[in-house]
């Protein structure tokens, strides 16, 4: 990224990046367990943020503890015994005096306890509860001995469970390492932005945040302490410095200047009209590829609204200049139905189109000879247009659907397969502002915003098993009505460990319920040609149900298709369930989803399935599925590297994202090599942030 020699300095972190046995009282066993939980130096140490606080800084009388309270108290026991509680004894402790009196049990005691006895003063921590006794009881509450006064008098931090080490271990641990490496931490934010923001010191606001003397208790539980604010705004900044590199090097590289002159010719092959946000889109995106450096746009939208179209426009502009253009989806069904539709646009243009999936091996040969020697214009495919035997003739433009699905170094293999190509990618899941900003804010982002005219909303109704008539009784009358029927299953096959409803057996339990319908079963692991016959007789109105798995989620168009029912809908998430309802609706025809669901439902899964039935937005449904599940779950899939922040939130701190962007765009702006010498620290704690990053973000 720079030059400066400063890359070749001892790092002024070096002391806090002693190795984590280097704390008074981490011995090789201890050492052991903080590397299970990734704990390898002083500095990771450190960033083991408290879960929350123990309100310690008080002694509170019995007599004003309320059950469900956790408090603090301090008595004389006034009675020690055992108490045998059905097949169990208990130690119990009286603890109190002759007016107020808790009741303190130990199931299963150490043998430490029995030291303590009658008359003996004591010190507890725990949580109350009221007893048929009309006492307050509490269960293995903790007891503050003497030399373990910094345990009271305070708010004291409780860490993540880390296996074999106890709370008060690792607070001794922790103060050790405070005391002796944050006095000469330095601050590698710029002091400018630090006081634009009013930000704390980075040494001050580690200290604050596990052993807080200034913070607010409710404010520490919601995380809206100053301290914490100030390491959350440090994690959004790192990401978003990343991504603001990433963004200024790519404006600066040199890429095709694409003739745009006549294009207006390529509307003339439409066979139906744009509606506005798609022409928008449209100008977006010609305008961008009529610059001398490459585009990298997101094209983001509703299921339904036409990305696909707008997608083919773009690489129509691109075989028009001379170039070929690459199409990359994430599953062999959706590849197909790009290629199937593609053809059907591109029929009059005299464009040469071709297929090329892993499942083609008879063809394929024929296919990588056709785009080397750039016979093929556009090459549409999976993983397969990565492999190394795929080589472009002249490659000018990447389109990358559903772009979460595939890794950063997948999707930087495709690029590199032309010289600076422009790359378009797509999203059928709209994506929530606060993870649009961490997941693509390198990017440019257009969103088609409109559905194409007469659509009609999509009404969604839950139903349980007790409803099964209900549901095929609706589903004989969309048939009656010269309607066809989606029905969605979790699973192709039985499976032992799961009771759910399988796609091979309910097809066969279909047909026996309506016999005088024709019904056909999908799913991946239909050849390809048996799975395009299907489709076309779907299409074409042979088949009344289409009994499916997943496979069908985004990418299909059969207008006469009314009504879909999603069994198990309780194992969907909220994205994809509405991806699955959007194969449906996309005709001016009346169209509804039923969700057929289990009774063994958790309350997740219950408050998804009352989402989906409210509302069809596409963005609001994401944005409640994002606050369900998180981003890493929210995006389909674990693996996808979704970057895990310590503290931050991007939900709840979307305004300190904001903030954060801000100054960390402009910062590169300014200095895009971060080369001033006021930047060194900085410098090299983003080198080292990039170690996180580099599975999220594309650094290269």
């Amino acid at each position: 990224m720079c030059s400066d020699t400063d890359s070749n300095k001892e790092s002024p972190y070096k002391e806090i990046l002693s190795p984590i046995s280097s704390l008074k009282g981490v011995g090789k066993v201890i050492t052991r367990k903080f590397w299970k939980r990734g704990v390898y130096t002083v500095y990771d140490l450190l960033f083991v943020l408290p879960r929350s606080y123990q309100d310690r800084r008080e002694f509170i009388p019995i007599h004003e503890i309320k059950s469900g309270d956790t408090a603090l108290i301090k008595g004389k026991i006034m009675e020690i015994r055992r108490v045998r509680l059905r097949y169990r004894t208990v130690l119990e402790m009286l603890i109190g005096n002759e007016h107020e009196i808790i009741s303190a049990r130990w199931i299963g005691a150490s043998l430490y306890l029995y030291r303590f006895k009658k008359e003996d003063n004591i010190i507890l921590f725990g949580r109350f509860r009221a007893s048929p006794k009309k006492m307050l009881e509490t269960y293995h509450p903790e007891i503050i001995e003497d030399g373990d006064e910094y345990e009271i008098g305070r708010l004291l931090p409780v860490y993540p469970e880390i296996e074999g080490i106890s709370q008060r271990r690792i607070r001794r641990i922790m103060m050790d390492a405070i005391n002796r490496f944050i006095q000469n931490l330095e601050d590698p934010l710029p002091t400018k932005i630090r006081e634009a923001r009013r930000l704390s010191e980075l040494g001050a606001a580690i200290k604050e945040v596990h052993f807080p003397s200034e913070s607010r208790l409710e404010d520490l539980r919601i995380r809206r302490s100053p301290a914490q604010r100030r390491l959350i705004f440090d994690e959004f900044f790192m990401l978003q410095l990343t991504l603001a590199i990433k963004r200024s090097k790519t404006s600066r590289k040199k890429g095709i200047a694409f003739g745009v002159q006549g294009v207006q010719e390529l509307y003339r092959f439409l066979p139906f009209k744009l509606t506005g946000s798609q022409a928008n889109v449209i100008h977006e995106i010609i305008t961008d590829m009529s610059r001398p450096f490459p585009m990298n746009r997101l094209l983001q939208g509703d299921v339904g609204c036409g990305k696909t179209v707008v997608a083919l426009m773009a690489a129509w502009l691109a075989v028009w200049n001379g170039y070929q253009v690459a199409f990359m989806a994430p599953t062999q069904l959706l590849a197909e139905q790009h290629y199937l539709s593609t053809l059907e646009l591109t029929r009059k243009m005299n464009l040469k189109v071709a297929l090329l999936t892993s499942g083609m091996s008879s063809f394929a040969d024929g296919v990588r000879d056709g785009v080397k020697k750039g016979d093929i214009d556009i090459l549409i495919g999976t993983h397969a247009l990565i492999q190394e035997s795929v080589k472009f003739h002249r490659l000018g433009l990447a389109i990358i659907d559903e772009q979460h699905r595939f890794g950063v170094a997948q999707r930087a293999i495709l690029k590199q397969k032309g010289i600076s190509p422009d790359v378009l990618t797509m999203t059928a899941t709209p994506i929530p502002r606060t993870l649009g900003l961490t997941l693509y804010g390198d990017l440019d982002i257009s969103v088609i915003e409109e559905l194409p005219p007469g659509r009609k909303p999509i009404q969604t109704k839950l139903f349980h098993e007790r409803d099964r008539g209900k549901v095929y009784k609706i589903l004989r009358e969309e048939i009656e009505k010269g309607r066809q029927v989606y029905m969605v299953y979790p699973l192709i096959e039985e499976s032992e460990k799961m009771d759910l409803k399988d796609a091979t057996q309910m097809a066969e339990k279909i047909r026996g319920i309506f016999p005088d319908l024709h019904i056909a079963l999908i799913h991946g692991k239909v050849p390809l040609d048996q799975r395009e016959g299907i489709m076309e007789e779907f299409k074409e109105g042979a088949i009344d149900i289409l009994v499916s798995t997943t496979v069908i989620e985004v990418g299909i168009n059969i207008i006469n298709a009314t009504l879909m029912v999603i069994e198990n809908a309780e194992r969907f998430g909220l994205s994809q369930i509405h991806q699955l309802r959007g194969r449906v609706g996309r005709s001016a025809y009346p169209s509804k989803c039923l969700l057929l669901a289990s009774y063994r439902k958790t309350g997740e899964a219950r408050k998804r399935l009352r989402i989906i039935e409210k509302t069809t937005d596409g963005f609001k449904i994401a944005e409640e599925d994002l606050a369900i599940r998180g981003p890493g779950e929210f995006l389909g899939e674990r693996q996808s590297g979704f970057y895990q922040f310590r503290v931050a939130n991007i939900m709840r701190d979307a305004e300190i994202l904001s903030e954060a962007r801000k100054e960390a765009f402009g910062l590169v702006e300014y200095d895009p090599e971060l080369a001033y010498r006021t930047y060194n620290l900085l410098r090299q704690m983003f080198r080292g942030s990039q170690r996180g990053m580099d599975e999220f973000v594309d650094v290269a």
